[in-house]
């Protein structure tokens, strides 16, 4: 795997520049969609916040059969599709005055995305071979952060002209874009699979979706950055309040500079378990280091945040880099659209529960409450060797297809 930060000429780095022309829609999307739709569409905010939760809901449970349609009708052509909707689903929020048409809008959107995510994995299973896949993600992830960083900063542009058309044009075009650079890629053929699979599909295979699961419980920090630190600080700290955006500038940038290296020694199932269950270890530290900085001085304060915020980010580029690993590795061959549909939707419960379990947790527990999510966080790490090592050993079952537990 090379250290450099841009992913090797052909498919993959054009796999990147499409990462990179969709976060940077996301990036300007979560800028502006909550003063968009409350400021210049007049809703009532709890009312957003709703229809934005369900629309989330639907995207996680549609994810999976669109990413069954990538693996049966083609990947390229799938994504494409999906990326179009996406920008399509962005441009209908102009015309949208009402509380039920904000709703479809939303579910149209999110379904897209959770889609177009389940078809770009299976169209980088079709380009890339087995061995480099998590270093590709690895670029990807460091590409997702940039191209945040760049919508962020379009969105702050488009909330200071206030038209609605600055609001959604940055959005509409980069989806757009992306589906152009998919549009650059080989053609992958569908995937037919071997038997027909009747009912739930992937729900069907219990091993995977015990990893899923567990994927999800780690996953719960997600929403640590953007809710659960700042109002730690604001709320249980002496510390500036400045220093939220300080910490989310350091984790961003730390994903762009180190993720690629991180994921470097994860190269099979063996090394992703022992990945993702160092990661539980080095949460575990970071929440009592976190928990520290209540009731301090503000520079104690300062610098406990700031040395639990650097664990956490070593924590959360060891944890991605070992379940990209486990995800591919784990899904049958044929059905890989179809399982990282289903392996994501531990993005969107963790996007959903996040918030009310890191405000229960920190502001209302404090201490205990640090304690808690980090030893829960490491006992989640651990239940993955056991859990990997049974879907593993699916392997030997017909028309499986899964890697075996070795390095």
């Amino acid at each position: 795997m090379t250290n450099s930060l841009v992913p090797p000429a052909g498919p993959q780095r054009v796999l990147a520049l499409a990462q990179l022309s969709n976060s940077v829609g996301d990036g300007a999307y979560y800028v502006t969609s909550a003063l968009y739709f409350t400021h210049v569409v007049g809703l009532d905010p709890a009312r957003v916040g709703l229809g934005l939760t369900v629309g989330w809901a639907v995207g996680s449970v549609v994810g999976v059969p669109l990413g069954r349609l990538a693996d049966r009708r083609g990947a390229r052509g799938t994504a494409v599709l999906l990326a179009l909707a996406t920008g399509l689903a962005v441009a209908s929020f102009l015309v949208v005055r009402d509380f039920a048409p904000f709703v479809l809008a939303a579910c149209a959107y999110a379904s897209a995305q959770s889609g177009l995510a389940a078809a770009r994995q299976a169209l980088l299973a079709g380009l890339v071979s087995a061995g480099e896949r998590t270093g590709l993600l690895a670029h990807l992830q460091a590409t997702l952060n940039a191209g945040l960083a760049v919508g962020a900063g379009l969105g702050g542009l488009a909330l200071h002209a206030g038209t609605r058309a600055a609001y959604l044009g940055v959005d509409a075009v980069s989806f757009v874009m992306c589906a152009v650079l998919l549009l650059r890629l080989p053609s992958v053929a569908p995937r037919v699979p071997v038997e027909k699979h009747h009912g739930s599909g992937v729900l069907r295979d219990r091993p995977y979706a015990v990893i899923t699961l567990l994927n999800t419980v780690l996953l719960l920090r997600m929403p640590l950055l953007s809710l659960g630190i700042p109002l730690w600080i604001a709320e249980r700290t002496a510390a500036p309040t400045w220093l939220v955006s300080a910490l989310f500038v350091l984790n961003t940038g730390a994903v762009m500079v180190f993720q690629v290296r991180m994921a470097r020694g994860v190269t099979g199932l063996a090394s992703a378990t022992r990945a993702v269950r160092r990661s539980g270890w080095i949460m575990l530290a970071a929440c009592a280091v976190f928990a520290l900085s209540a009731g301090a001085s503000p520079w104690v304060a300062v610098g406990a945040l700031v040395v639990g915020a650097v664990l956490q980010v070593v924590a959360e580029m060891g944890q991605s880099a070992g379940s990209w690993q486990l995800s591919f590795d784990l899904a049958p061959a044929e059905r890989v659209g179809e399982y990282q549909g289903f392996f994501g939707t531990g993005v969107t419960v963790a996007r959903t529960l996040g918030p009310l379990v890191l405000t229960t947790l920190l502001v209302e527990w404090g201490t205990p409450g640090w304690l808690l999510l980090g030893g829960v966080t490491l006992m989640a790490s651990y239940a993955m060797g056991p859990a990997t090592r049974r879907a593993a050993g699916r392997a030997s079952e017909p028309c499986v297809g899964r890697a075996v537990l070795v390095d």
